[in-house]
């Protein structure tokens, strides 16, 4: 963004007056009950599903789009949910008096940005949870995208090739086909530029609403979350969701991850509501506790899961699910 843009006072970032699953999320492919051609039984029962119980429990907010499924998740906080596709990925429009945050823009198979124009005409600023292709599709619809100052991000920030997102976009990774007019034979993650940086600690204002940039590695090195203090909302990314969390990738880091979770934990009653990137947007902070327990557990690498042959291990702990692998759990524990 250009320094006119910005106004940064004591790591305060004022954004006024510019221009404009359980299916689980996954930086490398999709787990092996969704790869084939023909639509699955797994696929079948997690569409019947829809739209899931926490989701209808919310208002939902009429739009021109026939893709995203958009409810208030709170006052002026709009859940932008790519429901019909297996990721379920949750974009957030959070809205303030003078400005907008578009906390992630989805997959990328639909623009987001003609929907986000709808919701508000206020100046729209883009951050991401993380960079992994499921939450930066449309990083390139807009010119103010504020990143994290990390190698994982730039490298991310060239986009990613058809032949590592043809499963996105295979006949069963939706639930009614494609959307109109995407060409699922070329589809890809766009490159995106950088408008900006944001870390840990920043306070970004919008007017009469104030959120504080959370840096919660572990899942991805440039994972954050926002907290809206004021309101009690911690919006999570991928650092939580109601789901398989998975922890398999190369760059997930389980020491980072717990140290991470013991953070938004240590909130307490300063979170009431909180707002993750996949499957619901509306989850009681309490989860937030047991995740944590479950999580020092697997780190611990004495929990006991189902080997797929390939490196990669399901886990289920005290009713929490994580996908994890050999190299992540036992980097956590370089001695044994």
């Amino acid at each position: 963004m250009p320094i006119a843009c910005i106004a940064r006072t004591l790591l305060v970032l004022v954004l006024t007056g510019c221009s404009s699953r359980d299916f689980a999320p996954t930086p490398a492919r999709r787990p092996a009950a969704v790869t084939a051609v023909a639509p699955t039984v797994a696929t079948s029962n997690w569409c019947t599903r829809l739209p899931r119980p926490e989701n209808a429990a919310l208002p939902v907010v009429r739009t021109s789009s026939t893709w995203f499924h958009v409810y208030q998740a709170a006052p002026n906080v709009f859940a932008l949910i790519e429901s019909d596709q297996f990721q379920e990925a949750i974009s957030y429009l959070i809205v303030g008096s003078r400005s907008a945050v578009l906390f992630d823009t989805g997959i990328g198979v639909v623009p987001i940005r003609p929907v986000a124009e709808e919701l508000t005409r206020l100046p729209i600023t883009v951050i991401n949870s993380h960079s992994h292709y499921d939450h930066v599709g449309g990083n390139a619809e807009f010119d103010r995208v504020l990143t994290m100052d990390s190698p994982f991000t730039r490298m991310k920030m060239a986009g990613r090739p058809h032949a590592g997102l043809a499963s996105e976009v295979a006949p069963d990774a939706f639930c009614h086909g494609a959307p109109a007019g995407l060409d699922t034979a070329a589809f890809r993650s766009k490159p995106w530029t950088s408008a900006g940086i944001v870390k840990g600690g920043d306070l970004i204002s919008l007017g009469g609403r104030t959120l504080e940039v959370l840096h919660v590695p572990g899942h991805t090195p440039d994972a954050i979350a926002l907290l809206d203090r004021a309101n009690g909302l911690l919006f999570t990314g991928d650092t939580f969701y109601e789901g398989t969390i998975w922890l398999y990738a190369q760059e997930t880091n389980l020491d980072a991850y717990v140290r991470s979770m013991e953070s938004l934990v240590a909130l307490g009653t300063a979170v009431t509501q909180v707002l993750p990137a996949h499957n619901t947007a509306k989850v009681s902070p309490s989860r937030l506790a047991v995740v944590l327990a479950a999580a020092k557990t697997l780190r611990t690498g004495t929990a006991v899961g189902q080997d797929d042959g390939r490196g990669e291990i399901t886990f289920d702990i005290d009713g929490v699910k994580f996908l994890s692998s050999r190299a992540a759990i036992a980097a956590a524990h370089p001695g044994r």
